[in-house]
């Protein structure tokens, strides 16, 4: 690589006030000085209606969060007069007025938790039932409000108000004041009943709330109250009112606010900025400017990239024509050139390490996939060999001889055939838990000569990706796993299918060698017996894998190791390459694998990461 470093020396050497580099310097100086002047003018002419509709947008903002805040100011009204209206305690009131709801519900502490100044009960006649109205200061009764309060709610009618709906929100008028109103229908709790009349709230809002609300400098204006937004600007600044609409649609005061014409402001800066340009002079040096770059820098540039894409299309490291160039790029195409012929010698070299290399660790994994897959078969050969008979033959055969005897007591004849019939069906019961052990291992053979058969196809091609149920394959190398060591183990997984994109193949494989780790550290932790929880949910497209044991586990900062070449954990054992080839396999599917342990003793958790194609929902388990 000393020829590229050498390339990238002499790109250093354009700071020379000689080099190619101080050319293209001064030139880029005197277009970039002239071309500003020349840019602004250009700008002129789209600035002025950009910022134009900037500043509308702004208005409409402005507007529309006004509205918003007051719509939220009246709905906390409401929201806490509905609590009153569906309330099994209001409605009983309302058939009945008792001095005890009142002072628990109707108290000033009642309604300063509710942050309301006013409340009224009116009656379906349109009687006011009770009303009240408290000064937010000092807690004391208003009765000059309470009077307003009670002229605004026989001004409004209730029911038009309230609609369809049990509840309604909007502003009204009190004299030199203005309220945000909740009102709502007497009903029971749950609903139901006939409303028996209303109940009503009111909180007070001012000019410091409203500025409050929309973190800026706000009056409510009662003089001049219009139906319609108006916007009145100076040449610094925006005044902009919008309505607080009353029961019936119409205004009963303008929120008034003003903000500075920021966006027009800067407008009128830009455009004067843009004012002092030429724009012929900038057409005049862009050409310039292009014939100097195309000439100088471009053409060869533009060679040297041509000539990059063909080595990229075609793979061939051919070396660069020199065009016999002394200066800094002939330098480089020069540089360029050596570091294609190392590059060149490197494939050779690291073609024939991968071709060696790629055929050992082909062979080797392929065998520990097939010593995987073999291994439940010689689990359930020798179970088959050791399992004793269900039932002693030189027994039965004397009890089937005793009962051909023709003087034979009926009570003993009724035993005897109670034993015979007994041991038939042990030994129908045996029969076909054979056939089951021996279906299972058929399956595990199945699987041993697809990865055989599949071998030398999967060897020179990239994994077919398809959509497969990740949950099938689960529960296929789960019946398998079971008879790969001497402990007992309980498998859990979903039954939902869960469809990822994956070579079916290889990502059984991959299953299997996990299962496998799963089982050799269950049986390593000393118990006789284990679990494996699968876990499987997706997120933005991606499926995850979750395979937890309680076996022995490892440390958190050995969960790197645990992926290289040759590494094991088992001092019994050597290879370490389960892991290593489940870790490539993923990647080559276009998924991940990563180990976590919370330390040694507590088990540990494979997941698997991959595409997603589906989804739905179910769980299922199998006991070992």
């Amino acid at each position: 690589m000393a020829s590229f470093r050498a390339a990238i020396g002499r790109i250093g050497a354009l700071r020379s006030p000689a080099s190619l580099g101080a050319k293209l310097v001064l030139i880029l100086t005197a277009v970039g000085l002239a071309g500003s002047v020349a840019l602004t003018l250009l700008l002129a002419s789209v600035i002025t209606p950009s910022f134009n509709q900037l500043e509308n947008k702004s208005i409409d903002q402005h507007v529309e969060r006004t509205r918003a805040a007051l719509g939220e100011y009246a709905s906390k009204v409401e929201s806490a007069v509905r609590d009153y209206g569906d309330w099994t305690s209001s409605y009983d009131y309302m058939a009945a007025p008792s001095a005890k709801f009142e002072q628990e519900s109707f108290s000033p502490l009642a309604m300063t938790n509710l942050d309301v100044n006013g409340m009224a009960y009116v009656a379906e006649d349109g009687r006011i039932v009770i009303a009240r109205w408290l000064d937010p200061k000092t807690g004391a009764d208003q009765s000059g409000m309470r009077a307003r309060l009670i002229a605004a709610i026989r001004d409004i009618d209730l029911a038009r108000a309230v609609g369809r709906n049990n509840s309604a929100s909007f502003y009204t008028r009190l004299g030199s004041s203005v309220a945000a109103v909740g009102v709502a229908q007497v009903r029971r709790s749950d609903g139901t009943g006939a409303p028996r009349g209303y109940v009503l709230m009111a909180r007070q809002i001012s000019s410091g709330q409203i500025s409050e609300l929309l973190q800026l400098p706000a009056r409510l204006d009662l003089a001049d109250a219009s139906d319609a937004e108006t916007i009145s600007t100076t040449p610094s600044s925006m005044k902009i009112a919008v309505p607080v609409r009353g029961v019936n649609g119409h205004a009963v005061a303008n929120t008034v606010f003003s903000v500075p014409r920021e966006i027009s402001i800067l407008g009128q800066h830009m455009l004067m900025l843009a004012i002092g340009g030429s724009t012929m002079l900038l057409v005049i040096l862009l050409v310039v400017l292009r014939r100097i770059f195309t000439r100088l820098v471009l053409r060869p540039l533009h060679r040297v990239e041509s000539h990059m894409q063909i080595v990229r299309q075609s793979g061939s490291l051919g070396l660069l024509d020199d065009e016999g160039r002394r200066d800094e790029i002939g330098s480089l195409g020069t540089s360029f050139n050596s570091m294609l012929r190392q590059l060149k010698d490197l494939r050779e070299r690291l073609e024939v390490q991968s071709f060696a290399l790629g055929r050992n660790e082909s062979a080797v994994a392929v065998m520990h996939n097939v010593r995987n897959a073999l291994n439940p078969i010689s689990t359930i050969i020798s179970k088959g060999i050791a399992q004793p008979p269900p039932i002693d033959r030189a027994t039965l055969d004397r009890a089937v001889a005793e009962l051909a005897r023709s003087d034979l007591p009926q009570p003993r004849r009724e035993k005897l055939v109670a034993f015979v019939a007994a041991a038939v069906e042990a030994e129908a019961r045996d029969r076909d838990e054979r056939r089951a052990q021996l279906n299972d291992g058929r399956e595990a053979m199945s699987q041993v000569l697809e990865i055989i058969g599949a071998q030398q196809h999967a060897a020179h091609e990239r994994p077919v990706l398809e959509p497969c149920n990740v949950t099938d394959i689960v529960a296929q190398n789960a019946t398998i796993a079971r008879y790969s060591g001497e402990v007992s183990i309980m498998f859990n997984f979903p039954a939902q299918p869960h469809h990822v994109m994956a070579n079916r193949l290889i990502l059984s494989q991959v299953i299997g060698n996990l299962f496998a780790n799963a089982a050799e550290a269950v049986a390593a932790k000393g118990t006789n017996s284990g679990a494996v929880t699968v876990t499987i949910d997706e997120a933005n497209g991606q499926t995850r894998v979750a395979i937890r044991d309680d076996g022995e586990g490892f440390e958190p900062q050995a969960g790197a190791t645990l992926f290289q070449r040759g590494y094991s954990t088992r001092g019994h054992k050597s290879g370490g390459l389960g892991l290593h080839w489940c870790a490539n396999s993923m990647n080559a599917m276009e998924g991940a694998l990563r180990l976590e342990s919370e330390g040694q003793g507590r088990g540990a958790n494979a997941i698997l990461t991959l595409k997603a194609a589906s989804m739905e929902a179910g769980t299922v388990g199998i006991a070992a």
